[in-house]
């Protein structure tokens, strides 16, 4: 009896330190995961110079550190990183080396749109239920444009309000024609 007592306890403390560590490799692999989605949304990002720009994950905050050229730019790279599925928030330490943007209203507008439609982009091929490279995103003066084509209503709706729900959107217009696809 006391021996299988020892056996059950010596069960008992392993089978709990092996589940705490599972988890505990499990968020390390979901921090790997988003920091590595992380360095490739800011890499393909054509408004974004991502090799100033580093990322730190732990638990699913995301850390940005390094410099980017005006405010809209480290605004584009916090959007696109929550964008990111499991990121929880984004600690935007990035520094601002041009400071001057901000007096350039024309400029800004015209990064703004920039900003939004590759956030919108972005979040289109990233979700699985929406055939992002099927949909071209066309932005002026925050008003978004959906043109392309999906295969029902519910990705049409889907992709409508994916643009709705990102920041500095002030409207959509779905040009989006569903077509059925070919077998």
């Amino acid at each position: 009896m006391k021996r299988s007592l020892i056996a059950l306890t010596l069960l008992t403390g392993l089978s709990t330190s092996a589940m705490a560590s599972t988890n505990s490799w499990e968020k390390e692999a979901m921090d790997a995961w988003i920091d590595g989605k992380a360095e490739a949304t800011l890499l393909f990002n054509g408004n974004l110079n991502s090799f100033d720009i580093n990322t730190d994950v732990k638990m699913g905050t995301v850390t940005l550190t390094g410099s980017v050229e005006n405010d809209i730019e480290k605004e584009l790279a916090e959007e696109l990183v929550l964008g990111i599925k499991g990121v929880k928030t984004v600690d935007n330490q990035l520094t601002v080396l041009n400071m001057d943007m901000d007096t350039k209203s024309e400029k800004a507008s015209q990064f703004t749109d920039a900003k939004i439609s590759t956030v919108i982009s972005s979040r289109l091929l990233f979700d699985s239920e929406v055939s992002g490279l099927k949909i071209d995103v066309d932005v002026d003066n925050r008003k978004v444009t959906l043109n392309g084509t999906v295969a029902t209503a519910a990705e049409r709706d889907l992709a409508v309000n994916i643009a709705k729900n990102t920041k500095d959107v002030d409207s959509v217009m779905s040009k989006l024609v569903i077509k059925k696809a070919e077998k």
